[in-house]
């Protein structure tokens, strides 16, 4: 007997705790693996939705309402942790919500945004613990909503989807983390550092899955992908995109010698 992948996915979405949305993101990417979830091409259309499943704290603000916190103090490490792990459990519903919302897609699609959802459920997962070790927990510290409210923005589409989420806001991470890295082992942290080793090696793979359907969804419209890229860039994220850039990385991620001559040229300020 097989369930609808929808349904699971929606479910993911909805469930509110950290521990319910962990739990429920490895029973449905496990059942999926198994054959039980089945793409339900006659299922109901997806649904708006304004906010997924969200425990009581933290609380979200603007971004310049977050304190500016440094490494060097236990309380500004673990904000930092605290941030990081924010952000793991926003993509969380952020590879269901590809699931939930974009229909009538390869297999291939759904197959690649369960797996980037349970591996965020587990990046998300081990930095808890590691909050936790330092005598926080998730939901000690105020965070911000701009990922999800860029999920909101780019719901209609899902070419705009996968250039943004995973292209822009996602592979900032790849840019950012190596020098993250470096300061915490310089403070003596590796503990973090590892975890956060883990993360960026895997998060490759997910901006690289952003890359792959992006170009997918640009090749079924007939569009060319760059100029696209830089067009959504300016309608949705002029601001979201500057250097440092890990130029490596994204090359792994699969943008092309036309994206990153274009951030070369952005990080030389031309």
């Amino acid at each position: 007997m097989t369930g609808s992948l929808f349904a699971a996915a929606r479910a993911c979405l909805d469930a509110a705790s950290p521990d319910d949305k962990v739990a429920a993101t490895f029973a449905a990417a496990e059942a999926f693996a198994r054959g039980e979830l089945a793409i339900d091409g006659d299922a109901l259309p997806p649904e708006p939705i304004a906010m997924p499943g969200r425990p009581p704290h933290p609380r979200l603000v603007h971004p310049r309402g977050l304190p500016r916190r440094g490494f060097g103090t236990p309380e500004g490490r673990a904000a930092f942790i605290h941030s990081i792990a924010h952000i793991e459990f926003n993509a969380i519903d952020l590879g269901w919500d590809a699931v939930y919302r974009f229909r009538g897609l390869p297999a291939a699609f759904y197959a690649d945004w369960v797996a980037v959802a349970s591996d965020e459920a587990r990046h998300f997962s081990m930095l808890r613990e590691r909050l936790r070790a330092l005598g926080q927990d998730y939901g000690d510290f105020d965070a911000h909503n701009g990922l999800w409210e860029m999920a909101e923005k780019t719901a209609h589409d899902g070419l705009s989807r996968m250039a943004l989420v995973p292209r822009v806001l996602e592979a900032r991470g790849l840019d950012v983390t190596p020098a993250m890295i470096v300061k915490l082992r310089s403070l003596g942290d590796e503990d973090t550092a590892t975890i956060l080793e883990t993360i960026l090696r895997e998060e490759v793979a997910h901006v690289a899955a952003g890359s792959r359907w992006f170009r997918w969804y640009c090749e079924r419209a007939g569009v060319a992908p760059e100029p696209r890229f830089r067009e959504l860039l300016a309608q949705y994220a002029r601001s979201a995109l500057h250097g440092p850039f890990n130029f490596e990385a994204r090359a792994a991620a699969g943008f092309g010698e036309d994206e990153l001559a274009a951030l070369r040229q952005l990080s030389a300020g031309t």
